[in-house]
């Protein structure tokens, strides 16, 4: 990093020196390795962010075919997964909470895919042909379990695959929320996974006599979880051909985001700057105002700031 002018993407040193001390370093045999490795992760998180494929990496960055053999290693060795959660936990602690939680919301998102292939469906009540995301999130909208199937996959039918693994797993937790959709059998289903620290599902419903949006409790956490997904363009579509894949894309953005949460990064001059321009001791502010007044898009009586 150097050797070029950093991305939005790029991780700072404090931010770096979470992550370092889980990725391995280069084998003490054989030939020396020639890209460093906080530039190899530098470039898949920018990868992630700008969408674009692995092909299109700007020439800054190691190779294209380095980069992906390293992002393909680690999705198979699991190291992604453990570094999601490891940080996972310490975002939790930082946040005062146990590192496993008590509480969690399962929802799912349907998404398209491409003509690259791999498994797809058609989802008739989304009218979205491609696959579908399931995920269970914390009350801090953490993801703590993820699967990725087929759209035409019902939710009921997916949470069943997403959360069989209770029954080894997250022994703290004991309620789930969920929509309406998950009604119906799944909830003695999910009720009978453990003999012991059982689990219940609970159905958080819309009200009968609201009209419009309505921001339903718990159920709001993971819609957030999704729209912070949605901001990476890897993420806009599901463009991989192995569902695992998908699945460690969204490992690879979360990462990125609790490391952000971790160690927020220093505000800039240019950004306080940016912060403060509209206020009422600018002068253009001020110009800004009077022409709304003028041209009748603002009253009078509504004061800003």
């Amino acid at each position: 990093m150097d050797n070029r002018l950093p991305y939005p993407t790029d991780l700072n040193d404090q931010q770096w020196d979470r992550i370092a001390p889980m990725i391995p370093p280069a084998k003490p045999t054989g030939r020396p390795p020639r890209y460093d490795r906080r530039e190899i992760v530098s470039a898949i998180f920018y990868q992630m962010r700008g969408g674009a494929a692995w092909r299109m990496l700007p020439h800054d960055f190691p190779h294209w075919k380095s980069v992906y053999h390293y992002f393909r290693l680690w999705r198979k060795t699991g190291l992604w997964q453990h570094i999601h959660d490891q940080l996972r936990g310490e975002v939790r602690e930082a946040a005062g909470r146990e590192r496993e939680p008590s509480a969690g919301i399962v929802d799912s998102q349907s998404v398209k895919t491409t003509e690259r292939g791999g498994v797809h469906g058609f989802a008739a009540g989304k009218k979205v042909n491609g696959r579908k995301r399931h995920v269970l999130v914390d009350t801090l909208g953490l993801i703590w379990l993820v699967v990725v199937t087929a759209a035409s996959t019902q939710d009921r039918d997916g949470a069943r695959t997403l959360l069989q693994v209770l029954t080894q797993q997250m022994r703290r937790l004991r309620v789930i929320w969920a929509d309406g959709g998950y009604a119906g059998a799944l909830v003695e289903w999910v009720r009978g996974l453990r003999r012991w620290g059982k689990v219940r599902l609970e159905l958080v419903q819309r009200s009968a006599q609201g009209r419009g949006f309505q921001r339903l409790p718990h159920r709001w956490i993971v819609e957030r979880t999704f729209g912070w997904l949605g901001r990476w363009r890897r993420l806009s579509k599901d463009y991989e051909y192995l569902t695992t894949t998908s699945e460690t894309v969204i490992r690879v953005v979360m990462i990125h985001l609790m490391v952000r949460r971790l160690v927020p990064a220093k505000r800039t001059r240019r950004s306080a700057r940016r912060k403060t321009f509209w206020t009422r001791s600018n002068p253009i502010f001020a110009i800004w105002q009077c022409e709304l007044h003028e041209f009748k898009l603002l009253p009078r009586q509504v004061r800003l700031g």
